[in-house]
């Protein structure tokens, strides 16, 4: 009698994984920026820099991070780099000027939004290769409804105990959750209980055919037009969006919205999040991805002309749902194209390669935003002058159909 499939349990492990990055991700950083400007006498542009070149540091670490995920293994890689990320959460804690607060950025966005992101996706891919989209699909949508939560529980908790204490608090919950999950729930691959992507049946026992591991060399998925035009998809949402989720505070209250107002108007995201990532994952699995990535830019060009214009509360709460469905839409899409069109064998330098670009990007976002927010008078005149990107990248991506290589 074969053992049950373990890839369920994974699955349901990493995507708590990743929901729990959401205090490294912008939308969990966002709450506190105008308690860093009040309480470090820092201006939002200031801010925005040191958040940029924090980013820009940490994305640096990525494609290492990856080469390393690959060589050890998922589980040593998320034990040690949840261990760091609770590490860095605390020091968030203590910082007292621009330069220390920069160092902050770096340590919560590398560890954070950038690794254990990356090693939870890893995770999932290698337990799932005809189901992958659906089960990537899944991830996608629960971690981003746990993320979702993430600014809100930190807004009530700062108006509670204070900024640098919910910073501490942070830290607690990773250590006492997401490092145990790490080293006691998480397994490197099927083979090492025995198993096969999907549950399916070892040679023998079915008719059906499984799937040959495969992968082609990082260096060969850089030279192919399918790998950009997916990094564009993923790297223009990764740059805009960021810069939407960390200036939302600002952008709602130019329509009214307080601060914690504001803060909520996150979870709307959730259910546009649940439609776009399991919808996205059927699209992989079972229609093509001829016409995805355009479609993905598409949709975030819409996302910031809604921005731009919508100041009612019912206006809003259609952006930030419109704004979850284009998210997890593009979540999916990448992380689950990549092993489809590049296999598993280097998977995880590969997609840390694709993560490098993506959180490179999500680094001039928010400063992005800032100076053109300065030449424009305001944040919603910002995101409708930035929905012309996406227009552009999307005519791009619709030139020449993608051709992935897989070798086996």
């Amino acid at each position: 009698m074969r053992k049950r499939f373990a890839g369920w349990r994974i699955l349901a492990l990493a995507t708590v994984v990743m929901g729990l990055t959401g205090p490294g991700q912008t939308i969990g950083v966002s709450v506190f920026i105008d308690h860093f400007a009040d309480s470090l006498g820092l201006t939002k542009n200031q801010i925005s820099a040191g958040y940029a070149i924090g980013t820009l540091c940490g994305s640096l670490t990525l494609p290492t991070v990856g080469r390393l995920i690959d060589r050890y293994g998922v589980r040593r890689a998320m034990v040690t780099i949840a261990t760091l990320f609770a590490l860095g959460l605390t020091y968030m804690s203590g910082v007292q000027g621009l330069v220390m607060l920069t160092i902050g950025f770096f340590f919560i966005r590398m560890l954070g939004q950038g690794s254990l992101s990356l090693v939870s996706t890893v995770t999932i891919s290698l337990w799932f290769d005809r189901r992958r989209g659906f089960a990537l699909g899944i991830a996608m949508t629960i971690s981003s409804a746990i993320m979702a939560l993430v600014p809100v529980a930190l807004s009530y908790t700062i108006d509670q105990v204070g900024w640098r204490d919910t910073w501490l608090l942070a830290a607690a919950t990773i250590a006492v959750v997401v490092v145990p999950i790490s080293w006691f729930g998480i397994i490197d691959r099927p083979s090492a209980v025995g198993q096969l992507p999907d549950g399916a049946a070892p040679p023998g026992e079915s008719d059906e055919p499984i799937a040959d591991a495969w992968g082609v060399e990082r260096s060969k998925a850089l030279r192919s037009r399918a790998f950009w035009i997916l990094a564009l998809a993923t790297s223009l949402t990764s740059m805009l969006s960021t810069a939407l989720n960390f200036h939302q505070i600002a952008l709602l209250g130019e329509s009214g919205f307080s601060e914690t107002e504001a803060a909520i108007m996150f979870l709307p995201q959730v259910i546009g999040t649940f439609i776009g990532s399991p919808g996205m994952g059927v699209v992989v699995d079972k229609v093509g991805t001829r016409y995805a990535p355009a479609a993905t830019l598409v949709a975030l060009a819409i996302t910031l002309m809604l921005a731009g214009t919508a100041s009612s509360t019912i206006g809003v709460i259609a952006y930030a749902t419109w704004f979850g469905l284009q998210a997890g839409t593009v979540r999916t899409l990448g992380a689950a194209l990549i092993p489809q069109w590049f296999g598993t064998r280097n998977l995880g330098s590969i997609q840390g390669a694709m993560t490098f670009l993506g959180v490179l990007a999500s680094a001039a976002g928010p400063i992005a935003f800032s100076l053109t927010q300065t030449a424009t008078g305001s944040f919603r005149n910002a995101a409708t002058l930035w929905a012309i990107a996406p227009i552009v990248a999307a005519a791009f991506a619709l030139s020449k159909r993608p051709i992935p290589t897989r070798t086996a």
